[in-house]
């Protein structure tokens, strides 16, 4: 038996006014020609299907369209579980059609988990049980107590994530027709000591930061979503997430794309591969002093391709002509400059980025991001631990209000 993992698809997201349809147009079609050529049985999405709750008519056709097309080329099954920007009455809209054509949706949790174990056969009859758990809510796992504190709710929500993988582990396991039957969890969340990009937005804000991958159940492979960047959890061949086909921030331009393919040998142990996605749109980060940006700019417009550059001036002083200067540079060119900033210049009392909105319209998280962005010097790691305790601190501070 042959299960792709993908995940993390934003269908309807817009990349600074830009928008993404010719891209994810190409990147399920690209999917659906992968499937039947290499014979795939079953298809896991592991949340994060639309980039809002409500996504436009155009993401709703490349999400049914994309359905129908599978129908095509022999793939057995179709396993979507939502994300956090899924909405899940929309997602249910067409559930129990889709039933008739082997996709299961898994957009909210069930009272009953066993909803959530789906078993698949391939064509030699032999068996996967899937265990398609969502996007695990607060309001689904926990219950709220008067007086709780942050590390009290953050022990609560742990608490409840891990009793729910445990309690449909067993179940899964009970309905194994062979020892050797393989079960395959999904899951929607960040896991510890993972890498995170600028585009992915906190779950739990002020509570549960990252999940412990260590609390996971025993499962032969578990599919997850929410991560844009393809990576192992703790360097595990059998935890992993597949990342976003697209790029959808800067930061994620340097990383190639990928889906997760798992095979299963003659003892059913499971063995898992990665397929690289072809670039459909370039996005590159140049930085420098503004002449070698303008040399830079110079020689992808000779190259003819296509890119959306963001441009960080490295200058010790600001200057308000740069955009226009830039832009007149690129004009009639396949280089479109969507984003300048200064990150060198380092005042505490301004913000450089070209995108800056008014203080009134910005939360204080975004405004603590915006600032976070002005600093180059921090790795990823120290920007997600920074952001997850100044959440923390924000909903302690409003819980006392």
């Amino acid at each position: 038996m042959r299960i792709l993992h993908t995940s993390d698809w934003h269908l309807g997201q817009h990349f600074m006014m830009k928008s993404r349809e010719a891209e994810h147009l190409a990147f399920l079609d690209w999917l659906v020609e992968l499937v039947g050529t290499q014979s795939i049985d079953a298809v896991i999405v592991a949340g994060d299907i639309f980039d809002t709750a409500s996504p436009a008519s155009y993401a709703r056709k490349l999400y049914s369209d994309f359905i129908v097309k599978l129908q095509n080329v022999g793939c057995g099954h179709l396993v979507i579980v939502s994300g956090n920007h899924d909405s899940v009455a929309v997602l249910n809209e067409s559930k129990t059609l889709l039933q008739a054509l082997n996709v299961s949706v898994l957009a909210g949790l069930s009272d009953d988990l066993t909803d959530h174990i789906i078993t698949v056969t391939d064509k030699q009859n032999k068996e996967v049980i899937i265990c398609a758990l969502p996007f695990l809510r607060a309001t689904d796992v926990m219950f709220s107590e008067s007086g709780s504190s942050a590390s009290q709710k953050q022990m609560s929500l742990q608490q409840g994530i891990t009793q729910t993988y445990q309690d449909i582990y067993q179940l899964a396991f009970a309905q194994k027709k062979e020892d050797e039957t393989p079960l395959i969890a999904t899951g929607h969340l960040t896991a510890v000591g993972c890498s995170v990009s600028d585009s992915v937005r906190d779950i739990y804000i002020g509570t549960l930061s990252a999940f412990p991958a260590q609390l996971f159940p025993k499962f032969d492979y578990i599919a997850l979503g929410h991560l844009h960047r393809a990576q192992k959890v703790q360097k595990s061949d059998y935890i992993r997430y597949s990342g976003s086909p697209i790029a959808l921030s800067f930061d994620e331009a340097k990383h190639a794309k990928r889906v997760i393919m798992l095979d299963f040998d003659t003892n059913n142990k499971v063995n898992t591969s990665e397929v690289l996605i072809p670039t459909f749109q370039n996005l590159l980060v140049i930085r420098g002093s503004l002449a070698t940006i303008k040399s830079e700019l110079t020689r992808l417009i000779d190259s003819g391709h296509s890119n959306w550059v963001e441009v960080k001036i490295e200058e010790s002083f600001y200057r308000s002509d740069v955009q226009a200067e830039l832009n007149i540079l690129v004009a009639e060119t396949n280089i479109e400059i969507l984003k300048i900033s200064t990150p060198s210049i380092n005042e505490n009392s301004q913000l450089k980025d070209i995108q800056i909105e008014t203080l009134d319209a910005l939360t204080p998280i975004e405004l603590f991001q915006h600032r976070l962005d002005c600093e180059d010097t921090l790795s990823e790691l120290q920007q997600t631990q920074l952001t997850a305790l100044f959440a923390q601190s924000v909903a302690e501070l409003e819980q006392k209000s």
